[in-house]
């Protein structure tokens, strides 16, 4: 699991964690089950406090990414699929009000923009 810390990032230290973890759950580089490092050895890792990492873990508990159990650790949940999935799709659905937004500031039509987009799923 690799997190990358940017002290010139407005986002608080415990939501970029948060952040990425969540993201490499989305993406399938975190696995369901998966053990997640210590508080205390990811915030070794980040040269941060413990209470930081500590603050993100229960964020991504809160909103059902992982789970705890006591005495072993923190782990990626697996029973809330459909919960990443709608995070997931919330998270495409915000880059697509971007490129609408961007592609009516440039003049860019309906037409246009559809054709756009068939492109770029052909492609795959």
């Amino acid at each position: 699991m690799e997190i990358v810390i940017s002290n010139s990032s407005d986002k608080p230290i415990y939501e970029q964690i948060a952040s990425q973890i969540r993201e490499q759950v989305l993406t399938g580089a975190l696995l369901e089950g998966q053990q997640l490092p210590s508080i205390r050895a990811l915030a070794t890792q980040l040269r941060i406090s413990a209470i930081t990492t500590k603050r993100a873990y229960q964020d991504l508990e809160t909103q059902g990414f992982i789970h705890t159990v006591p005495g072993k650790g923190c782990f990626v949940a697996g029973d809330n699929l459909e919960l990443l999935r709608e995070e997931r799709l919330r998270m495409v659905e915000a880059s697509l009000v971007r490129a609408v937004s961007d592609a009516r500031s440039a003049g860019v039509t309906a037409d246009e923009l559809r054709e756009m987009l068939d492109l770029l799923l052909e492609d795959e």
